[in-house]
């Protein structure tokens, strides 16, 4: 058996998997489990650092039984991780001091507004391209050095390591060997300058972070070390891709040029649009970050979240029960009366980009008596099409883009036939549907297949991807504007006025 396969490590919010692809990219077996989701006080969520490390092992073990394939024959492992989570663990033993917080966690939201009120922001903003936010890493790390007894002087003293959670596994992995991330992950902490390419002294300065934690940063497609043997059968597998979950999504994507997008849905919903080689900064609220690195080039993204997509559906079912599976939304929209303008504004949790409204709260518009399960869950899956669309405008008001382009999805939710085609709808442009929806872990493979050498350049790659259905719109722009009109109508009923 020739040495062509790629293991790829996805390691998720609630769950992890892995998955090993062939040399022509195609997925053989996947392997997945789900771990603890611990909730210590409301807005704080942890994990288990070992819980990720734990199910990373067996996940890697199991897929490599259920393939037939030896670890002789892996010629790579690429990593892919919830970005933001934030690990820091002892130099000497790899013990974790705390556990994982994670990237959903609010608890250091009043130390961001004390930073907002010092006029902090706009610096952050010019060497980060991020917004002041619980969301990042900087203040998590922050958090953890004051809390935990003796960490701050221990990190003082070198004894600490920080890391998002590619480094954590490839610290593990490595056997300690290799403390690493990619400029992706980096790019995600708030403490990395992305038009410099470095940690900045400046930043970690303002949130109290010695140097001496960080990792060393790569690129994308680069040498992370090798596996420890006694992991997979006495062989040293070597790491050589690595990227956070929505940047990998993007090259799995082949979103190689400027102007195009992908559209990941989940239980949110995250867009990147590929802005080249220089950040554009956005006048919307947006992020910008890197996309992905390759000989040492950063290519830039402008990029919007949307915090309820799947969400919605999973409402609809365990909330208001009206439906008790979620592929039933398809039929239900469908046959929902259209001369019925409802609109349902899901901010369960606030409003993200562009509005960026933690207050607004989730409301439904212009229901009738003649209302009824298929006019809510129609006005469900529309408001997933007009989020999105609010990013891209947004986006294309930031970039200067050329207006239409093909947007590419991927997700449970772009399985969704109802939802996608009003995306195509409202975006009017093409919406594509790819042949392998697992593109966070096929971005993985692609970047350690082509830093081991096994794969072509991007260009080659983009020649492999593959459509499986392609969405176009159905309704001419004056129709979909004026339904725009009354979703937009409804968000500010629901924006917060205090």
């Amino acid at each position: 058996m020739p040495t062509d396969y790629i293991l790829a490590i996805d390691q998720g919010t609630t769950s992890t998997r892995a998955i090993i692809f062939d040399q022509s990219l195609k997925p053989i077996a996947t392997a997945q489990e789900e771990f603890e989701q611990i909730f210590p006080q409301s807005g704080w969520v942890e994990h288990k650092p070992e819980d990720l490390w734990d199910t990373t092992r067996r996940m890697c073990a199991q897929v490599l039984m259920k393939a037939d394939v030896k670890a002789r024959n892996i010629a790579a492992i690429g990593v892919t991780n919830q970005r933001e989570t934030t690990i820091v663990w002892e130099k000497a033993t790899g013990r974790p001091i705390y556990n994982a917080i994670v990237w959903q966690d609010r608890r250091t939201a009043d130390f961001c507004q004390q930073l907002q009120q010092a006029q902090h922001e706009d610096l952050v903003r010019t060497k980060t391209g991020l917004l002041l936010d619980p969301y990042f890493s900087a203040t998590k790390i922050n958090w953890i050095l004051n809390e935990v007894p003796d960490a701050r002087a221990k990190a003082e003293r070198g004894e600490l390591l920080f890391g998002t959670v590619d480094s954590y596994l490839i610290w593990q992995l490595t056997g300690g060997e290799v403390h690493a991330t990619d400029a992706t992950n980096a790019a995600r902490t708030m403490l990395y300058n992305i038009v410099t390419g470095e940690w900045d002294r400046e930043l970690c300065a303002l949130f109290d972070v010695p140097m001496s934690m960080l990792p060393e940063v790569k690129d994308c497609a680069d040498d992370f070390g090798r596996t420890q043997p006694d992991l997979f059968d006495g062989m040293e597998i070597p790491i050589r891709g690595v990227a956070g979950d929505q940047q990998a999504a993007t090259v799995g994507q082949a979103c190689f040029e400027p102007g195009m997008a992908k559209s990941t849905y989940g239980t949110g919903c995250f867009v990147l649009l590929n802005t080249g080689d220089q950040p554009v900064f956005s006048r919307n609220r947006l992020l910008t970050t890197i996309a992905y690195q390759l000989d040492g080039k950063p290519t830039y993204a402008l990029e919007g979240s949307i915090f309820v997509a799947g969400a919605v559906v999973q409402w609809l079912r365990d909330g208001l029960k009206i439906i008790s599976d979620a592929g039933e939304t398809d039929t239900l929209a469908a046959a929902a009366d259209p001369a019925q303008s409802v609109y349902f504004v899901p901010a369960f949790t606030g409003l993200g980009a562009p509005y960026w409204d933690a207050e607004s709260r989730a409301a439904i518009f212009g229901l009738t008596r003649n209302s009824g399960p298929a006019e809510i869950a129609k006005a469900a899956l529309e408001s997933v099409a007009f989020q999105t669309r609010d990013l891209v405008e947004a986006m294309d008001e930031d970039w200067g883009g050329a207006g239409a382009r093909i947007l590419r999805i991927d997700g449970g939710m772009a399985n969704n036939q109802f939802a996608m085609q009003k995306l195509a709808d409202q975006l009017q442009a093409p919406v594509d549907r790819p042949q392998v929806t697992e593109t966070t872990a096929l971005g993985a493979a692609y970047l350690a297949g082509l830093g081991a050498g096994l794969l072509e350049t991007p260009h080659q790659f983009t020649r492999q991807w593959r459509s499986a259905h392609q969405f176009i719109p159905l309704v001419d722009k004056s129709a979909a504007d004026q339904d725009y009109q009354g979703w937009q109508k409804a968000v500010q009923r629901v924006l917060y006025k205090g």
